[in-house]
């Protein structure tokens, strides 16, 4: 196969299958690349990488999550499981004829620029290694593959796990269970483990805020979908809407946020609040070390138990791809609206964002900034080269106004309603300096 006239596309979950329907309708040639044996990423659970749960579903509602151009079935529930999400995913591939584009069961392992071109090595299920050159890379691999194992001193001697490798509640029965973390997925855990476990404990380093699905017998996200309001005054209305869905988290003894409203991802789960007000979770201050079965708490208590879970989230990770490509800076790599590259006009990321909000439809406008950023840079390089040296001189503000912790979690995190503005202004500015080059 001659590939030195196609893209590479890496992955085939959620911003994958966007990249690969954007190249496509816009006539981009590429070869997908896909470790496991269909598409849907992580959210299809039989995937051997896949880092969901059993009882997982979207924390955002179906509506502000889908394809803009791709609803999901009427009958889908407001927020759909993995089960479900596979399924869409596959029907989304099979309407838009995406699945052509891939090689299923390979792994890319190694890419890296060889001239102009890019050298991508892969191996297959047998074992079979090859090597070839293509003329770009969109990379697509996702943001939650590595775990982030949290470095506590001492030793525990009973089991571990992370997050990323729990399925099933069925474990935690009869089973005294700490979960560290309170984010959305040690919270879910949370949940899951009170209907089989003997006790379980919640290790809290610091302050959430909780949303719930629900507000006035509607999924919250849906309630205000037009005309964003400026930062301080929807932190303030939401807050005090909040209070009197939610109350105040401190009286079931979780740390008071050190943060307003957005500055961080809320938990969107109302349920542990259900379960800490009826005594079935207990909040723990942060571990100071293991020490057998005991743990050891931050404010000198201590408790034993017989399995501790990480809830402790990941760390952004391209294996297959030299940081020092990417500009990487600290906690994630420094992209142009964190999708292309400074330094290569044929190197792009799609997903390195977390967003409230944002849903797939974000994803699919970074794939269409892609394909428009390709176009015009095969048509005119030289106004390709304009294009990324003023958005790198004057890049948009992403933050809509909010003030963001400083967390290596947040490290490229955007507000939904700036970042998809951006994404469309660039987008259209791309399309008319390619229209440009065709004008007689």
């Amino acid at each position: 196969m001659d590939t030195e006239a196609k893209y590479a596309l890496i992955g085939a979950g959620p911003s994958g299958l966007a990249g690969a329907r954007a190249l496509s309708r816009h006539g981009i040639d590429f070869v997908g690349f896909e470790s496991h044996s269909t598409v849907g990423g992580l959210w299809d659970i039989t995937n051997p990488v896949s880092t969901v749960y059993a009882s997982a579903h979207l924390i955002s509602s179906k509506t502000t999550t889908e394809f803009a151009e791709f609803p999901m079935p009427p009958r889908t529930p407001d927020y759909p499981g993995h089960a479900a999400l596979a399924r869409y995913f596959q029907d989304y591939a099979d309407t838009f004829g995406l699945r052509e584009h891939y090689r299923f069961g390979t792994t890319v392992t190694r890419t890296e620029p060889d001239g102009d071109l890019w050298r991508v090595s892969t191996t297959d299920r047998a074992g079979t290694e090859t090597t070839e050159r293509y003329r770009g890379i969109v990379v697509a691999n996702g943001t939650l593959a590595r775990p982030n194992h949290p470095q506590i001193p001492g030793g525990f001697d009973g089991e571990i796990l992370h997050t990323s490798a729990y399925k099933h509640a069925a474990i935690f029965r009869d089973k005294r269970v700490l979960i560290v973390g309170a984010g959305n997925s040690g919270c879910d855990i949370a949940v899951d483990a009170v209907h089989h476990a003997r006790s379980v404990d919640l290790s809290v380093r610091r302050g959430y805020h909780f949303v719930p699905k629900y507000l006035f017998g509607r999924p919250a996200d849906t309630l205000t979908r037009g005309r964003p309001l400026p930062a301080p005054i929807k932190q303030r209305l939401d807050a005090l809407l909040l209070r009197q869905f939610t109350g105040d988290p401190t009286r079931f003894g979780l740390p008071a946020p050190d943060h307003r409203l957005y500055e961080s991802h809320p938990v969107v789960n109302s349920l542990i609040l259900h379960h800490l007000g009826h005594g079935d979770v207990q909040v723990r201050p942060d571990i100071d070390r293991y020490d057998g079965s005991t743990v050891r708490f931050r404010d000198g208590s201590a408790a034993e138990y017989d399995m501790v879970v990480h809830a402790t989230g990941y760390v952004l990770d391209y294996p297959f791809l030299d940081r020092a490509l990417l500009d990487w800076r600290a906690h994630s790599p420094d992209l142009l609206l964190n999708i292309a590259s400074r330094r290569f006009d044929n190197l792009f990321v799609l997903g390195m964002v977390e967003s409230s909000g944002l849903g797939w439809q974000g994803r699919y406008e970074q794939a269409e900034l892609v394909a428009a950023a390709i176009r015009l840079a095969d048509t005119d390089p030289a106004a390709a080269g304009r294009w990324r040296a003023a958005l790198a001189a004057s890049p948009p503000d992403l933050t809509g106004g909010y003030r963001y912790l400083k967390l290596g979690r947040m490290a490229y995190y955007v507000n939904k309603h700036a970042y998809r503005t951006a994404l469309r202004e660039q987008t259209r500015a791309l399309r008319d300096a390619f229209a440009g080059t065709e004008a007689p």
